[in-house]
Parts: structure tokens; sequence; C-alpha cells
């Protein structure tokens, strides 16, 4: 089964993805095809180890982490103003 991609490309990258296409005397479609195959075999072999996976896992969480305020805060649209007015008078 075949699935349909439409990309989008400014004329400039478009431009430089057929002069390098040329060279290699393939279609833009194969080039693309051939470049994410590429890819993905690349992190599949990146993250083929456990270890490799589970510190990938572990890098992943580290950007997912709860902020504690210290405080409840609320969804209340005063404690959401209180905490820009704050925040913005804050010099870092």
């Amino acid at each position: 089964m075949l699935q349909h991609l439409k990309l989008e490309l400014s004329d400039k990258v478009y431009a430089d993805l057929q002069q390098k296409v040329n060279a290699v005397r393939l279609s833009i479609t194969e080039w693309i095809v051939a470049l994410l195959s590429e890819q993905g075999s690349l992190i599949t072999t990146i993250l083929s180890s456990e270890e490799q996976q589970e510190k990938a896992r572990q890098r992943f969480r580290n950007y997912a982490r709860a902020i504690s305020r210290g405080y409840a805060t609320g969804i209340d649209n005063a404690s959401i103003d209180a905490d820009l007015a704050r925040a913005y008078t804050n010099d870092y």
C-alpha cells in the first residue's frame, strides 16, 4: 500500500534540491524517500540497545518535569494574571 505525502517547499529550497538530484540522476521523490529511509535506519541503529533507549527516555523525561511553585495554583484568570504580572516585573 502506498501513502501520499504533500510537501511544500520554497523556490530556493526546491532549486537546491533539484540541483542535488540532478547530480545523482534521481527524481526528487526517489531522493527524498532514500534520505528518509537512511535517517530512519540511523535512528534505529542509534537506539538499538536497551541502555541507549533508556538514556533517550530519561533525556525526554527531563523535559517533562513538573514545576512546584510552592503554593497551589488555580486555573482562574485572576491567579494567572497575578502570576504573569509577577513574572513581567521580575528582572532576570
